[in-house]
């Protein structure tokens, strides 16, 4: 029994070492996802307020300058860990509107066949943001430095 506690405190060790980098790794990845997305919209503009519009999303020019601006600055502040937790809070409101638009029969069929659902393309980017979103952006980020020497906690 002593054998196998100390197997996982030592497994627990290990994955505290490694909180940091993976939270890193997982922002970067988010991070740069949504701002090619966000810079992708931008580019083409016309077309994605013509698909909103597709969608009876109200105010279509201005949801599509909205969304290109939150995925490209939001994926911006992701891969530095500045405002990471509102960021990530600013994408998962995104990816939930996403599902309840474009991908809502996949929202139907959550509970009947919740495959359908995570296999939709929004699925990780909305997981992925929830746990920004909860969890922060790490020790390796700006938020960590500036709660550090900024505001001293």
């Amino acid at each position: 029994m002593h054998l196998l506690k100390g197997f996982y405190h030592g497994l627990v060790i290990a994955g505290n070492g490694l909180q940091p980098v993976i939270l890193l790794l997982i922002r970067l990845f988010l991070g740069f996802a949504f701002y090619q997305a966000g810079v992708g919209k931008f580019a083409n503009i016309g077309d994605f307020e013509a698909f909103l519009t597709s969608l009876s999303i109200p105010l279509p020019h201005f949801h599509a300058y909205f969304v290109a601006g939150v995925e490209a600055v939001g994926g911006a502040l992701l891969m530095l860990g500045l405002g990471s937790r509102l960021a990530g809070l600013l994408l998962t409101i995104n990816m939930v509107v996403a599902y309840l638009t474009t991908h809502f029969d996949a929202v139907l069929t959550l509970w009947s066949d919740p495959n359908m659902f995570a296999s939709q393309q929004p699925f990780l980017y909305l997981v992925f943001s929830c746990f920004i979103f909860a969890f922060g952006p790490g020790l390796f980020s700006l938020d960590a430095l500036l709660k550090r020497f900024v505001w001293k906690q």
